[in-house]
C-alpha cells in the first residue's frame, strides 16, 4: 500500500512542548514536486530530533497543530 506523502522543509522551531517535553513544535512549508518551496506552511508536532533546514516526510498533511502556550 503506497500512501502519498509530501515533503516540508523545517522553517522555524518554535518549541518543546507534551507532558515531557519529548515533542517539538516547528513551522513547515510545503515543498512543490520540483524540489522548490510550494508557499504554504503550518505548524507541526515532530517526535524526535529536528532543526532548521530538515525535511519532513509527512504523512498527513492538513491538519495543523495547536499553538504553544
Amino acid at each position: 500500500m503506497d500512501q502519498p506523502v509530501k515533503l516540508a522543509k523545517v522553517n522555524r522551531v518554535l518549541g518543546r512542548t507534551g507532558n515531557t517535553g519529548n515533542v517539538t513544535q516547528v513551522r513547515v512549508e510545503f515543498m512543490d514536486a520540483e524540489g522548490g518551496m510550494g508557499g504554504r506552511s503550518i505548524v507541526r508536532n515532530v517526535k524526535g530530533p529536528v532543526r532548521e533546514g530538515d525535511i519532513l516526510c509527512l504523512l498527513e498533511w492538513e491538519r495543523e497543530a495547536r499553538r504553544l502556550r
